[in-house]
């Protein structure tokens, strides 16, 4: 049987950092903060599905919580002079103390930063829910997939483009899986900058899973940065 592995996980520490940031000095208060982080995903993912929201990072410093969105429609999640980010600010904090009463010191509510993605066609989490609107709105998913995929390797600073549909298709009684790939995936390569999502499209007949790995190309260190071995160890 094949060992697959999460891309994302695959690189951590190499080309990608984790998505939470924070200490915690005893066993109970990493449990809570593991608690308090999925809580808030899960109602971010949630409350903010259809404003293409790409990732969610959550960092913890000396008493306060940041939260930082990286989306392709800041717009929608900031509002008409800022309004719906105000709201969600407050819906955030409210939601941090119900799972845990010590997320926040009191009086204190949780911060919020909003970065936009420059270009949506190489952030597979866009596209998946790119991929998910489209079947959602009934468009034959053939022409969905083959369209998008055109669309993500046109763009210069993507090498690969991989996508994958599995579900009840078209409405067939069976379930199967379809996919589409251009350009190189490679998998295995620490160095690869490879972003991968998965989405599910909620259809009358069933939910079609999508999973989306782009590849933009490989992430080097910066000869000043790198470590020189020593003298006895290098080759020739």
């Amino acid at each position: 049987m094949t060992h697959i592995v999460h891309p994302y996980a695959h690189r951590l520490g190499i080309v990608r950092d984790w998505k939470s940031r924070w200490f915690a000095a005893d066993k109970k208060s990493y449990r809570e903060n593991i608690k308090v982080d999925e809580t808030l995903r899960r109602y971010l993912t949630k409350k903010l599905r259809g404003t293409y929201t790409s990732g969610i990072e959550i960092e913890r410093g000396a008493g306060e919580l940041r939260i930082i969105l990286s989306t392709a429609r800041p717009g929608l999640v900031i509002g008409r002079s800022g309004e719906n980010a105000t709201k969600l600010r407050a819906e955030l904090t409210a939601v941090a103390r119900k799972a845990s009463p010590n997320a926040l010191p009191a009086g204190k509510q949780v911060k919020f930063d909003i970065n936009e993605v420059r270009q949506p066609e190489t952030d597979a989490a866009v596209v998946a829910y790119m991929i998910a609107e489209g079947l959602e709105k009934r468009m034959p998913f053939r022409r969905v997939i083959k369209q998008t995929v055109e669309k993500v390797i046109a763009v210069r600073e993507v090498e690969g483009v991989r996508v994958a549909l599995s579900g009840r298709l078209g409405g067939a009684e069976m379930s199967r899986k379809e996919e589409v790939k251009k350009g190189r995936i490679p998998l295995q390569t620490f160095r690869a900058d490879i972003d991968f999502a998965h989405e599910r499209a909620y259809l009358p007949y069933g939910v079609i899973g999508i999973k989306v790995w782009i590849y933009r190309g490989n992430v080097y260190q910066d000869k000043k940065t790198s470590v020189k071995m020593p003298e006895s160890t290098t080759r020739g």
